[in-house]
């Protein structure tokens, strides 16, 4: 039996019980897939980060309760927030190496811990057999990338979606998006439904980031954007556009501290 540290963190977030709970699992070395992914179906969270050491820095890789991820910005966040405050107290950047994503940068400027994210740039298309009544209600575009994006007028429209999970699971799709235009100092907002990997709503997403990023700052012609995620716990990201790549800010708050125990 192993006894290893766990930490969970609430990404994206002013204060507990907001922005999207991560756990963090540092590792000695890398556990079989099985025993990972194990581990984060257990932990039952959107997702479940894990770390090795690599040289200076790590290797990362991140778990939904259902399967592994090809990037996911809420629990690097949180990876991070876990070295910078606990594991190596005082440091301000760390790269991860990741299986799928290249190197990925975090970097802290007092409490906000800025993700350095590559850039998935979407392309319209048609909207699949099924998507308006899988989301309950007809978006104005739909956009592709990783995930399919559903644009809408306006963020109550986004806000009053009660999407069919089965339905969203059934679609030929990672995820879909929904987004809008925001408002009071908000630039967009966004909700994020998963149901085909274990997330029905994920509270904040990072990952789709790479894309509406892209997407709102050639709409409003500004490189430098405020996020809202309209999920019940909401989160703000602090973002912007690199060409290439992206910036996703955001804060971190430690929830829970403690010793998982597997064979």
């Amino acid at each position: 039996m192993q006894e290893l540290p766990i930490y969970q963190v609430d990404a994206f977030a002013e204060a507990v019980f907001g922005g999207n709970p991560a756990a963090v699992c540092p590792l000695p070395a890398w556990l079989p897939d099985a025993t990972l992914q194990a581990i984060a179906a257990e932990n039952n969270l959107a997702e479940t980060a894990f770390f090795v050491r690599d040289g200076a820095d790590y290797a990362l890789r991140w778990f939904t309760p259902a399967s592994e991820v090809d990037l996911c910005g809420h629990a690097t966040l949180a990876s991070a927030h876990v070295l910078f405050e606990h594991l190596q107290p005082g440091r301000r950047s760390v790269t991860f190496s990741t299986r799928k994503a290249g190197p990925l940068t975090v970097t802290a400027a007092g409490d906000l811990l800025t993700l350095d994210f590559p850039a998935r740039p979407a392309e319209r298309v048609a909207a699949p057999t099924g998507f308006d009544a899988a989301l309950g209600r007809a978006p104005a575009e739909v956009w592709a990338a990783r995930d399919l994006i559903a644009v809408y007028a306006t963020a109550d429209e986004v806000a009053a979606l009660r999407p069919d999970m089965r339905a969203i699971a059934a679609l030929e799709c990672w995820a879909v998006v929904a987004t809008a235009p925001g408002e009071d100092g908000t630039d967009f907002v966004s909700r994020f439904f998963a149901p085909g990997h274990g997330v029905d709503e994920d509270p904040v997403t990072g990952s789709s980031h790479c894309t509406l990023i892209p997407f709102w700052s050639g709409r409003l012609d500004k490189r430098h954007l405020v996020a809202r995620q309209l999920s019940r716990r909401g989160g703000t990201l602090v973002c912007e556009d690199r060409g290439p790549r992206v910036s996703i800010g955001g804060r971190a708050v430690l929830y829970l501290e403690g010793r998982i125990f597997v064979p």
